[in-house]
């Protein structure tokens, strides 16, 4: 057997009274260490499930990737393109594309009794994709069978004749509106056409840049308010399997779609929601990097503590012949046990504390502030793994420098030492 492990696994499992001091202070340490890592799992958890959520709706309400005229301006007002121009089946063959979808936005005014709200109107066709919507409807729940939420079945509310609009709750709750009222949206530049609709529902996504102002219609309105033909739209909207290859994709979208038209990822349509997320990273990197200090200086404090005990069993290992070099690699397994230890309980406490947040969202947030009401998590094997190789990596390392006092001990005064 490794004779420096030997005496490493004696030192740990010993109940030598000698050890009144150290074992306190290496529980201590112990609990220092499980505490940082825990924490250092929260944070990598919140931070990576933080940026998910937000990315995922952000993502639910544009998609990936837009295709669209160069010329588009910031008016909200779509120049057309032709469908001739993109080859919806050849973009759909590319390896990664999940889904495709036309799409057009026109500026309004919507009116509701003697309120009015500036909006965004976006139109949407046949191939839209609710997935999204319907899991954020707050009324009508849940939409039945085979309707959208420019849909109800329900006799009821008078609307024949008159097509649906899906509005925010936020402008529902400024127009003092429910489903199945009736509004006037006035379109810009038209405002000697108005367009009569009802609520068909209600939806609430957190992020105010959409909430605010954007309400969804039927494309072919939009068609016929700027006299544009069925083969014309304003652009079209692309989903992918893996956010990962989003510059990849779009590269590739770009490269077979006319050269008339720009291809822009989403974190360039927003690049300010984005950018945000981007410094959540260094939130993530500040905490792991302080609680990796913390946990390394207790475990120094500890073994020089541990060392300083076993003085006298050091001058007789070096007067026996043990060079300085093994009797560290005694103590530098030993800091590698308790480090283990604190890792492990450290683990059972990050990944049980992230569980229970994320079945129960005991947790919550303002979601005006944040985007979201309460405190996501995303565990992921491979993040925990790396952590966990990382930290006991460091912290093995950083118990280097404690061990160094070995070298200055004399066998001589070692002996003597009690």
């Amino acid at each position: 057997m490794n004779f420096e492990l030997l005496i490493a696994r004696r030192i740990l499992f010993s109940d030598s009274k000698s050890e009144a001091i150290s074992r306190p202070v290496v529980r201590i340490a112990i609990a220092g260490v499980a505490v940082g890592f825990a924490v250092m799992i929260l944070a990598i958890s919140i931070v990576t499930g933080f940026k998910k959520e937000i990315r995922e709706k952000v993502i639910g309400f544009g998609s990936h990737i837009q295709i669209s005229n160069f010329d588009k301006n910031n008016s909200y007002e779509s120049t057309p393109l032709d469908k001739t121009q993109v080859n919806v089946a050849k973009l759909q063959a590319i390896e990664g594309v999940a889904h495709i979808q036309e799409f057009a936005t026109k500026a309004g005014i919507i009116k509701a009794a003697n309120d009015i709200e500036g909006v965004v109107v976006k139109g949407v066709g046949m191939d839209f994709d609710w997935t999204y919507f319907r899991e954020r409807l707050i009324a009508p729940q849940p939409p039945q069978r085979g309707e959208t939420p420019l849909q109800i079945n329900d006799s009821s509310i008078p609307h024949s004749g008159v097509e649906g609009a899906l509005i925010s709750k936020i402008i529902a709750d400024k127009l003092r509106l429910k489903v199945g009222d009736k509004v006037i949206i006035y379109f810009i530049p038209q405002y000697n056409r108005p367009r009569p609709f009802y609520v068909s529902g209600i939806y609430q996504t957190g992020l105010e840049e959409f909430d605010n102002k954007f309400v969804l219609v039927n494309i072919d309105h939009i068609r016929k308010l700027n006299n544009w033909t069925d083969q014309q739209t304003g652009g079209y909207e692309i989903a992918i399997k893996d956010f990962e290859r989003l510059s990849e994709l779009r590269d590739k979208i770009y490269e077979n779609t006319d050269p008339q038209l720009d291809a822009r990822s989403i974190n360039k349509i927003y690049p300010q929601i984005f950018g945000w997320l981007d410094l959540q990273d260094i939130n993530g990197v500040i905490i792991i990097t302080l609680m990796l200090l913390v946990a390394g200086i207790n475990m120094i404090s500890a073994l020089i503590i541990i060392i300083l005990e076993r003085v006298k069993m050091i001058g007789m290992l070096k007067a026996m012949g043990s060079e300085s070099l093994s009797i560290r690699k005694i103590f530098l397994y030993v800091s590698a046990f308790l480090i283990g230890r604190g890792l492990l309980i450290g683990n059972i406490i990050g990944v049980g504390l992230c569980l229970l947040q994320n079945n129960f969202h005991f947790v919550h947030l303002d979601q005006q502030s944040y985007y979201i009401s309460y405190v996501p998590v995303s565990l992921s094997a491979m993040n925990i793994l790396f952590l966990n190789a990382g930290s006991l990596i460091i912290c093995v390392l950083m118990m280097i420098l404690p061990t160094l006092i070995i070298t200055r001990i004399s066998p001589l005064k070692a002996i003597r030492y009690s």
